[in-house]
Parts: C-alpha cells; sequence; structure tokens
C-alpha cells in the first residue's frame, strides 16, 4: 500500500455496531439493545440474514459472523422528551415512572417523534393514548416514555426473531442504559432477564481488541468489568396495548 512502510500490519476495521458487538464480546445467542439518541437492536449469528422486507438490515460482524438489525429514530431522546414535558431531569424521570404501575394505568405513548424507521413512518409524530382524567399524572406520564420507547426497540426485536434468530441473552447499553425504569422496566417489556454491563466506551473497546487481535493473532480474553442482571415477570398486556394504538393509527 502507497505510503504504508513495510512490515506494517494492515488489518480490517468494523462499523460502530460490529465494534460494540466484538467490545462486548457478544456471539451467537446474544442480542444486543443499544439505547443512544437513537436505538438499535442487533444480534449476532452464525449465518446471513435476508429480509425481504427491508426491516432487519443484514451486516457482518467483525469476527466471521453476521450481524442482522434494526434501528430506531426514537430512543433516548423519547426521554428526554418526557423530562422536558414534566421539568424534571433524568434522575427524577426515572423516579417518577417507577412509581406508576406497569402499562401506565392504561396510558399509552407511541414514541415517534421525530418520525420513525422501524416501522416506516418517515411522516408520523407521537401520539398519546387512552389519557384520562385518572392516569393524567407525572408519574403515568413518565412511565409511558419509558414504557414507548421500549416496546419499539421490543418490537424491533421481534423483527430479527422472525428471522429465525434465537435469542439467549440480551445486553442493554447506551446511555438510555443508564436510566433505573428503563432498567427495572426493560424485563418487563422484552420477556426475558436483561444484562446491563457497566457502562463503557464499546465501540472504542471493540476497536482495540480487533487492533491488538490483528497485531497477536488471537481475540484478546478482555472480559466485561461488570454485569447487573435484571428479571421481573413479563407484562404482555402493556405491548398488547401498544399494538392496539399502532393499530388504531393503521401502523
Amino acid at each position: 500500500i502507497p505510503g504504508v512502510p513495510a512490515g506494517v500490519p494492515v488489518g480490517p476495521g468494523a462499523g460502530d455496531n460490529a465494534a460494540a458487538a466484538l467490545g462486548l464480546g457478544a456471539v451467537p445467542g446474544d442480542v444486543v439493545v443499544s439505547i443512544g439518541t437513537s436505538g438499535t437492536v442487533f444480534a449476532v449469528t452464525a449465518d446471513p440474514i435476508t429480509d425481504a422486507s427491508g426491516t432487519v438490515a443484514g451486516f457482518a460482524d467483525a469476527t466471521g459472523n453476521f450481524l442482522p438489525l434494526i434501528a430506531t429514530l426514537n430512543a433516548a431522546r423519547v426521554l428526554d422528551g418526557g423530562a422536558r414535558l414534566l421539568g424534571v431531569d433524568h434522575a427524577r424521570l426515572s423516579e417518577l415512572a417507577l412509581e406508576a404501575p406497569a402499562g401506565s394505568d392504561g396510558l399509552v405513548l407511541l414514541p415517534y417523534f421525530e418520525g420513525e424507521r422501524t416501522p416506516n413512518l418517515p411522516d408520523a409524530t407521537a401520539s398519546l393514548h387512552g389519557m384520562t382524567l385518572r392516569n393524567s399524572t407525572p408519574a403515568t406520564m413518565a412511565r409511558a416514555h419509558v414504557e414507548g420507547m421500549l416496546c419499539g426497540l421490543a418490537d424491533g426485536l421481534d423483527a430479527i426473531t422472525r428471522q429465525g434468530v434465537e435469542v439467549e441473552r440480551v445486553l442493554l447499553i447506551g446511555g438510555g442504559a443508564k436510566s433505573r425504569a428503563v432498567r427495572e422496566i426493560a424485563p418487563t417489556i422484552f420477556g426475558v432477564p436483561i444484562h446491563v454491563p457497566d457502562a463503557g466506551e464499546f465501540v472504542a473497546d471493540g476497536a482495540a481488541k480487533q487492533a491488538a487481535w490483528i497485531l497477536t493473532g488471537s481475540v484478546p480474553a478482555w472480559p466485561l468489568a461488570g454485569d447487573e442482571v435484571f428479571d421481573a415477570p413479563g407484562v404482555p398486556a402493556v405491548r398488547q396495548a401498544y399494538a392496539a394504538a399502532k393499530a388504531e393509527l393503521g401502523y
């Protein structure tokens, strides 16, 4: 390669999600739910996934496996909107959400504040459903924002599992995963235990791991610093209400 001295190792790079999967040590059976401003849900599979609908994008990971992925436009920004609406910080939003019952006492938020990519609704806007005088409280509003965001991501996971992907472990990362309410409510929405690693820069970790792999010829065994597991019974009624609200608008 012009300009590269002889003897300098040259290896492949990786995109952000593939690098995050490598940094996390994700293997087939793992699903990663990343809650940034937008959200991604991706799995590691031994075989490529082809989704004719285009909902699930097929990528390669950084290890020779594959990375079926969906992306949502509305993730942590939903929490930002809820905090701004209620005039509280994120810590208080989390506290309020945990004060409300599962299902937000019938209040449902479709969180399509900036349109949506999954499902493909570029012109959609957010909407509240089932609002009554009884459930018009700060706590139910806070929880509806958390549940609405998580239901959108859970719909994405459903799209991946419909491609035959088996899920053995779900890892929750990203800025939104710092919310106690998100961590505690997530298993009720996804219906499985949720693993939350200690907060870290997993994309950078994956890039460093890939560079070390190129230099040494073997994948470094860098364990995650921590792994807190959140488990709670699933509450199917929450996702059923979310699906009903989508159907009401023809989504």
